[in-house]
């Protein structure tokens, strides 16, 4: 830790038990974490979905001798937020995890194409 923010955090500490002996009454709880860009990364995420599944899609007919016609119907699965290297599960309503620091957000897209 930082040696100034071990000073200020020893500092906060003994304030803290100096209001505890005043009988003060207080509950803290653990800091929740919010992104503040999520509906532009939501935006960004869908296109690099939708251009994955699409190459995905071209790859699948050319290894069945075929090719990729349109798009017929795209569809967008749950956004999902959990923490990262939490193992977490996955939820079908989605899962927005705001107590950890480090995130990792995933989002499904189905998509289905004409074969020609």
């Amino acid at each position: 830790m930082n040696p100034r923010k071990w000073k200020k955090w020893k500092k906060i500490s003994r304030e803290i038990t100096e209001l505890l002996n005043q009988g003060i009454t207080f509950y803290s709880q653990p800091p929740r974490y919010y992104y503040t860009q999520l509906e532009s990364l939501k935006l960004e995420m869908i296109a690099k979905a939708t251009e994955d599944g699409r190459i995905r899609a071209e790859r699948i007919a050319e290894n069945a001798n075929s090719d990729l016609g349109d798009l017929i119907t795209a569809n967008m699965g749950i956004f999902q937020i959990t923490g990262q290297n939490s193992g977490e599960d996955y939820s079908w309503g989605g899962t927005f995890n705001t107590s950890a620091k480090n995130k990792t957000a995933s989002i499904t897209m189905k998509l289905s194409f004409e074969v020609d």
